[in-house]
């Protein structure tokens, strides 16, 4: 373990591997800021993906769609790196604690492998559906046994991390994260973060309901990702205005984590 530790150390007091790591921030941010768009692109009554691979399909689309696609599996592998290696630095008094700040960093630098790996098998050509994936997730789990009761626990850890993300909007907690400037660039990096983890929080805590909902109906197709949980707002009472206002947010959170490339503790 020592030795691990010694190479988490040594990769977070690596300039370029900090540089690198920042510009994933960028690339989080430019993703989050077309799924945004195209959320409220769907609001408005336009088709498509409103996720991840939505966002790549969108990259591709531009005359140098395989470079950036590129550019944004590296960046996104060099954050996943970092979240990596700050699982294996953290320390707590409370044993407990110190493991779930690894659990949660590691958590983190899963996610954005797995966007990374959209990133490339788009870039390459091929098709990628975050859509399909968590429902062949539901359908894995419910066949199972004890399927049920495992996919409401997903469901719910899910729905967990959103109302986290809200949460630290409301408190502004995130803003732990950032050595914040002064001055009135201090209030919009704020504003930013205020705004976008409560976007953010509500589509992914959507997103963990749908696996709830698959789970009691034994439905696998209930649980649809992060498309589906914002398809799902358009059928609540003033469903297109919630979910404009929700891709909006995240798009805010967009610009707050381009914000954050430059401020982020690292």
């Amino acid at each position: 373990m020592t030795t691990a530790k010694d190479a988490a150390r040594a990769a977070q007091r690596s300039d370029g591997f900090r540089w690198v790591a920042r510009v994933g921030f960028v690339v989080v941010g430019v993703v989050h800021i077309i799924i945004g768009c195209l959320a409220v692109s769907l609001a408005l009554g336009a088709g498509g993906d409103a996720d991840q691979d939505g966002a790549m399909e969108q990259v591709r689309l531009s005359p140098v769609g395989g470079l950036l696609l590129g550019v944004i599996a590296a960046g996104l592998i060099a954050l996943a790196g970092w979240q990596i290696a700050s699982a294996f630095l953290a320390s707590d008094p409370a044993d407990t604690k110190k493991w779930g700040k690894r659990v949660k960093y590691l958590g983190i630098a899963l996610a954005y492998l797995v966007i990374a790996g959209m990133a490339l098998i788009v870039a390459f050509g091929g098709r990628v559906s975050s859509e399909k994936a968590s429902q062949t997730l539901s359908e894995i789990v419910l066949a199972a046994p004890a399927g049920v009761v495992v996919l409401v626990i997903i469901g719910l850890t899910v729905s967990g991390v959103g109302i986290g993300f809200i949460v630290s909007g409301f408190t502004r907690g995130f803003k732990k994260l950032l050595d914040l400037p002064s001055g009135v660039e201090r209030g919009g990096i704020v504003t930013f973060g205020v705004v976008g983890y409560i976007a953010k929080g509500i589509a992914v805590a959507v997103t963990g309901v749908l696996f709830v909902v698959a789970a009691f109906t034994n439905d696998p197709d209930k649980s649809a990702g992060l498309d589906g949980a914002l398809h799902s707002l358009v059928a609540l009472p003033l469903g297109p205005l919630i979910l404009c206002a929700v891709g909006a947010g995240l798009a805010v959170y967009g610009l707050f984590c381009i914000a954050r490339s430059r401020y982020a503790r690292m």
